[in-house]
Formats: structure tokens, sequence, C-alpha cells
């Protein structure tokens, strides 16, 4: 299982925004959108091994399962679309207990540090200053661990420090977050790039 965590600072937290306007009055929903896409969608189809957690504001956490996905599709609207479902559905997720709002997407009040403490898998952070990646022997069921537009606050920067087994970096240049997920990809495709 590959596993995506995206921290969204700025992601709205209730269901009244715009899909006309996801860059700006939505707080850079956009940019989340951008990550869902490029966690599951391939040519045709969708990664049924991977699973995304996107964590809004540290109080709401929607969790994608590729292997349940139904209606996603690759463009930013509908994704967004999906994420407004999820959110009105926080309205049923009781503490961290889920709440299904549409195949493969749940709802749940939990914040970072409590998906943190979720996981099973070896937890990578994402960070221009990390390793080079190529350094690292693709792990069995990586965990990556990436912010938003913003970059990781104090007390979520010390709360990963603690959770992760590595922090790399996927190139030389600083890649948006959706960018440096379809590199993961390709890095755990490839069993670090060297099967094609």
């Amino acid at each position: 299982m590959r596993q995506f965590v995206v921290l969204g600072h700025d992601a709205p937290v209730d269901s009244e925004f715009s899909l006309d306007d996801l860059a700006g009055g939505a707080g850079r929903l956009d940019a989340l959108c951008r990550c869902v896409n490029a966690a599951f969608c391939l040519s045709h189809a969708i990664r049924e091994d991977a699973r995304v957690f996107l964590v809004l504001r540290d109080e709401l956490t929607l969790r994608f399962e590729g292997s349940e996905l139904r209606y996603l599709s690759p463009d930013e609207r509908n994704i967004a679309s999906l994420i407004r479902q999820g959110i009105e559905a926080k309205e049923g997720a009781i503490g961290h207990r889920e709440n299904e709002s549409t195949p493969g997407i749940y709802a749940s009040k939990r914040g970072f540090e409590a998906v943190l403490d979720s996981l099973d898998g070896t937890v990578i952070q994402l960070h221009e200053d990390g390793d080079p990646v190529v350094e690292l022997e693709p792990p069995e069921d990586p965990v990556f661990v990436l912010s938003d537009h913003n970059d990781f606050t104090e007390r979520e920067a010390d709360l990963l420090g603690e959770a992760a087994d590595e922090r790399v970096r996927l190139g030389p240049k600083a890649l948006h977050g959706d960018d440096a997920i379809t590199v993961a990809h390709n890095y755990l495709d490839t069993a670090g790039y060297v099967q094609y």
C-alpha cells in the first residue's frame, strides 16, 4: 500500500465554497485536488494500491481509498466536489470514527497528530532538504507526508520529526505537491529507477 498524507493549512472545513474559485476563496483547494489526482489517476485507470489522507486545518481528515473509489475523474472541479461531499459527511463522524461520504471517501474529526499515530508503514517526510531518494531502498509500505503550498508549522515539523523514518528529497529542485506524488509513484513503480 502506498499512502500519502497531505496537509491543507488553508483548506475549507465547511462545504460553503465555490467550485469556481478553488485557488482563492477555497483556500488553495486546487492544490489539494491536484494531489488527489496525482495519487490515484492513471491513464484510463485508478491506482487501487494507494491511500490519501487530506488533513484540513488540523481538524478534519478525509481518507481516500483507491480500491473503493467511485466517481473520481481527473479534473479539479470533480475532485473538489467529492471533497465537498466529504466535508459535509463530517456531521456524521463522531470523534475519530469515520463517516463515508461517497464510495472510498471517509471523513473523521482527526488532526495531523491522530493521523500520524494511526499510520502503518515507513513514514517518509518529503522535504527539499532531505536525503536524495535514490539513496533509499524503496520501502514495502511507504507513507509520504507533505504539506500544501505552506511549510510545515513548527508543531507539525516536531511531530513529523518524531514519527518519520526517513526524510528525503525527490530531486534537486523543490516540486509542487502533486508533482512530488507523481515522482514518488514513479520511484516506486520502477523499484527505485532500476526496472522499466
